[in-house]
C-alpha cells in the first residue's frame, strides 16, 4: 500500500501536537517497534528500542505528561520505498530526522528516530 508522504507527514504532526494519544497511536501497527535515543536516555534501556504498541503507548502517555507544551515543525518529508523520512524542529531545542517503515496496511511498523 502506497502512502501519501506530504498527507501522512501533515496528519502525523498535528496528531502529535494534539497530545491526543489515540490519535498518535492511529498511525502505527501494534506490533510497532521504534529505536530512539530518548528511550535509551528516560527508560536506560541500552538497546533504545521499544516493541509493541501497548509498551510503546506507556512510554508515549509518560512523555506527553513530561512535556506538557510538547510540539513539532515539520520541516521536510522525503520518501522511498515503503518509508518516508520526516525532517522536524522536536523537543528541548533539538533537530530530528524519523524513518518509519510501513506495513501492506499503510500503518507504521518500524521506526528510527535520530536528534542532534
Amino acid at each position: 500500500m502506497r502512502v501519501e508522504a506530504k498527507k501522512f507527514a501533515k496528519d502525523w504532526i498535528e496528531a502529535w501536537n494534539s497530545h491526543d494519544l489515540e490519535k498518535i497511536l492511529s498511525h502505527y501497527s501494534d506490533d510497532f517497534e521504534i529505536t530512539t535515543p530518548m528511550i535509551k536516555l528516560t527508560l536506560g534501556l541500552d538497546t533504545g528500542t521499544l516493541r509493541g504498541k501497548e509498551n510503546i503507548r506507556q512510554y508515549w502517555a509518560q512523555a506527553l505528561k513530561k512535556i506538557p507544551d510538547l510540539y513539532f515543525e515539520l520541516i521536510e518529508v522525503t520518501e522511498s520505498i515503503d518509508s518516508i523520512a520526516l525532517y522536524y524542529k522536536s523537543v528541548m531545542g533539538k533537530m530530528s530526522i524519523e524513518v518509519m517503515f510501513f506495513n501492506h496496511e499503510g500503518k507504521v511498523n518500524r521506526v528510527i528516530a535520530h536528534y542532534n
